[in-house]
């Protein structure tokens, strides 16, 4: 199990009702199970999210196929607006 911090931006950062936390998960699917589980609002946001590990865009590929090594940052990037 890979232990890293996940940060959120803007909206994703209102839902979690903080800005960043700790986590324990081996692929960012299971990571994004574990913070929406109980928390309704967040798991609306994310879903609409892009993702950063250790500043990389995860793009389209399944989250499921996005392993977390150990020490990883994930950051939770809502839609902005603007150009």
């Amino acid at each position: 199990m890979a232990t890293g911090k996940i940060r959120y931006w803007a909206a994703a950062k209102e839902a979690a009702g903080v800005a960043e936390e700790t986590f324990d998960a081996v692929t960012l699917s299971e990571l994004m199970t574990k913070i929406t589980a109980d928390r309704s609002e967040l798991a609306r946001v994310v879903r609409r999210c892009s993702f950063l590990v250790d500043g990389a865009p995860v793009g389209k590929r399944p989250h499921d196929e996005v392993a977390l090594g150990d020490g990883v940052t994930v950051e939770v990037l809502p839609p902005f607006a603007g150009g």
